[in-house]
């Protein structure tokens, strides 16, 4: 059995696989934030809850919001910033009593994708979350890539391309950065330019229907969040140039997007073609949580 969980900053969820990919078991619940050792129980007491209903004992492939630092193996570039400096994979080895794989949540999205998802078949998958945050990972042959500072894929802390004069220097980011694209792009991001033209708060959901209702400004808004997000992708096409880009979080839920989205990326590609298939995931908010379980997938 393959135990997959996904240490999000809003909610930590867990399931459990058979080899092939049949779910035995599924928990799902808040995250204890900014308590790193209570989100490390929470884990345990997942386990332990799908491991008694189902009677056998797993694997345990971990997603979580930054990466380990390659040497030291302490967290890094973590949005649930109680991650940051902590030795997460040796804590939870030792709170679960066995070897734990630990990636990116966004690896774990490439990896789900690429092994039986929307990426299934194409070797370089470029995965992109566009959720509270943003950020992506890259699967190359159905395993995710990190390179040497296990930094491959965080598209999210890049700066905006082509900035117009308005957009500089950028917001501030909880890396200690400006303008990062994870300011321009999230869901997040998304509402808080609603909010700073309205002075009302509005949900992504409510400012699309909104849009599709008719209203100006919300419309304008969109095509503007469309333009940012191609601006950040046409910069992986001139660098990678993927196979495919599978999207995830809750912007990817918004069809929009996958009308708008592709031409607007061929505007900023230095080739004169753009080809490349820009798909929602397969799996949808499982998909990350898969992705931590297949960790495990080849023994």
């Amino acid at each position: 059995m393959l135990i997959g969980i996904d240490w999000g900053g809003t909610k930590i969820e867990g399931v459990a696989l058979l080899p092939d990919g049949t779910e035995l078991a599924r928990e799902r619940r808040d995250t204890p934030r900014h308590d790193y050792f209570g989100c490390i129980d929470m884990i345990g007491a997942i386990i332990s809850d799908m491991e008694a209903k189902t009677g056998q004992r797993g694997t345990i492939g971990i997603g979580i919001p930054g990466s380990l630092e390659p040497k030291s193996r302490l967290g890094k570039g973590a949005s649930s910033t109680w991650l940051l400096g902590r030795p997460v994979e040796k804590d939870l080895t030792e709170r679960l009593g066995r070897e734990v794989r630990v990636e990116n949540d966004a690896d774990c999205l490439a990896a789900s994708e690429a092994v039986d998802g929307a990426g299934a078949g194409h070797n370089v998958v470029f995965a992109v979350i566009l959720g509270s945050g943003a950020g992506a990972g890259i699967a190359v042959g159905g395993r995710a890539h990190h390179g040497p500072n296990n930094s491959g894929g965080e598209w999210g802390h890049n700066p905006l391309p082509f900035p117009n004069q308005s957009e500089l220097p950028g917001r501030p980011c909880y890396c200690g950065k400006h303008g990062c694209l994870e300011t321009w792009v999230s869901g997040r991001a998304f509402e808080a330019e609603f909010a700073l033209h309205t002075g009302t708060e509005r949900k992504a959901a409510e400012i699309m229907a909104m849009k599709r209702g008719g209203d100006r400004l919300a419309g304008l808004l969109w095509t503007r969040y469309v333009d940012r997000v191609a601006r950040g992708l046409s910069v992986v096409v001139n660098a990678l140039d993927p196979d495919i880009f599978v999207m995830g979080g809750g912007m990817s839920n918004v069809p929009e997007l996958y009308d708008e989205l592709p031409p607007m990326i061929a505007r900023y590609t230095f080739s004169t073609v753009f080809h490349t298939p820009v798909v929602p995931s397969r799996h949808g908010d499982a998909s990350g949580v898969r992705g931590a379980a297949w960790l495990w997938k080849d023994g």
